[in-house]
């Protein structure tokens, strides 16, 4: 078996069996893996509606297997691989529906990933049950997972944010399935792929957990929504689909798109991620010298500048942190974001000079 470089891998859909072609690749490659594996429906008859017309369900032969056992040992073989080629920094997400997902979690676990978070996909507009005999099948769980309980990942907390309108993503997300000009169709008009994702979806997923630059591995490539999204956003991507049509489909897909332009893709920095100021800097600069009174939430939270960047609020000396908490009575504080200065006979966070030094420090670099 011959091995593929990464260069060679890179920005390239491989035809092949996705455990065959994990094994070419080099290990520790790639920064995040999407997969949306076979989900092994185990349907039985056909399904029809009220009027008897035929539902075009997922009846496709690379969905079935011949006992939980034979699938539970190919989730392992492929998990096993994906797990090689994943750096130590980067992160897998895996999407199924109850037929399979507690199966494919309880593998993860075995091998040693650790879990992040479990995210619902609610479909707002889902095909309804038609026989009657149970819930209407309203979403899907991806589960998100680090290669181990101490690796660190990425996770773009503050672009997932303000891509919430400034409110923390939760693990619930309401998206549309994939319908309309979206879906991929054949050349008699049917819908290409039985599984296609939407690309709100694979969007939500690529932004918070890669960089630009960054390389998504898909073993089950498909329709190539995970390479279309990447390219989008600037980063690449590796798929693998055993099926030549496809690949066929994914390629001229891809190919139509334009990648993302480099100022538009970069996202919002978390705050952890940009050089840490010491308040010292702020009084050594004259910012706010020694003797400078700072004011809380209330007017009787006051503490005193002093020279070495520390504060004092009647006996109790320390950190800006450390006073914060102090005067309000609480274990801990961010004191960046809870005291005030006077200016112009306004109050203002000290928050605005730390913000003010950054900006200086980036100019100084550029």
């Amino acid at each position: 078996m011959s091995n593929i470089t990464l260069e060679d891998a890179v920005d390239r859909i491989i035809e092949g069996d996705c455990i065959e072609r994990m094994r070419e690749l080099p290990e520790n490659s790639v920064d995040l893996i999407f997969a949306d594996p076979p989900y092994n429906l185990q349907l039985k008859n056909e399904l029809h509606r009220p009027d008897q017309s035929k539902v075009d369900a997922v009846d496709d032969a690379w969905d079935k297997f011949d006992s939980f056992r034979t699938y539970d040992d190919f989730t392992r073989a492929w998990l096993t691989e994906a797990r090689r080629v994943l750096k130590d920094s980067g992160s897998l997400w895996v999407i199924g529906s109850y037929h399979n997902i507690f199966r494919v979690g309880s593998a993860l676990q075995d091998l040693g990933f650790w879990m992040l978070n479990d995210v619902i996909w609610h479909k707002n507009n889902p095909m309804p049950n038609f026989r009657g005999r149970r819930f209407t099948n309203a979403h899907e769980t991806l589960i998100w997972c680090s290669k181990g309980e101490t690796c660190k990942y990425t996770f773009n907390y503050e672009a997932m944010k303000a891509l919430n309108d400034e409110v923390q993503m939760r693990s619930d997300w309401t998206l549309p399935i994939c319908s309309g000009g979206e879906r991929l169709k054949n050349e008699d008009g049917e819908k290409a792929h039985s599984t296609q994702k939407p690309e709100s979806l694979l969007y939500r997923v690529i932004l918070s957990s890669t960089k630009p630059d960054d390389i998504v591995l898909d073993p089950f490539f498909g329709s190539g929504t995970t390479g279309a999204v990447a390219r989008k956003l600037g980063r690449h991507f590796i798929g693998i689909e055993r099926q030549r049509e496809y690949a066929r489909l994914a390629r001229s897909r891809i190919a139509a798109i334009a990648p993302g332009e480099r100022e538009a893709i970069e996202t919002t920095k978390s705050k952890r991620a940009e050089p840490r100021i010491p308040f010292g800097w702020v009084v050594e600069r004259g910012m706010l010298p020694p003797g400078t009174v700072l004011q809380g939430n209330r007017k009787t939270q006051r503490a005193k500048v002093r020279a070495d960047g520390t504060l004092s609020c009647g006996d109790a000396t320390g950190s800006i942190h450390r006073i914060g908490a102090h005067v309000q009575g609480l274990e801990a504080c961010n004191g960046w974001t809870f005291w005030q200065f006077e200016h112009n006979g306004k109050l203002i966070p000290i928050d605005v000079l730390r913000q003010q030094l950054r900006a200086d420090m980036t100019l100084a670099v550029a």
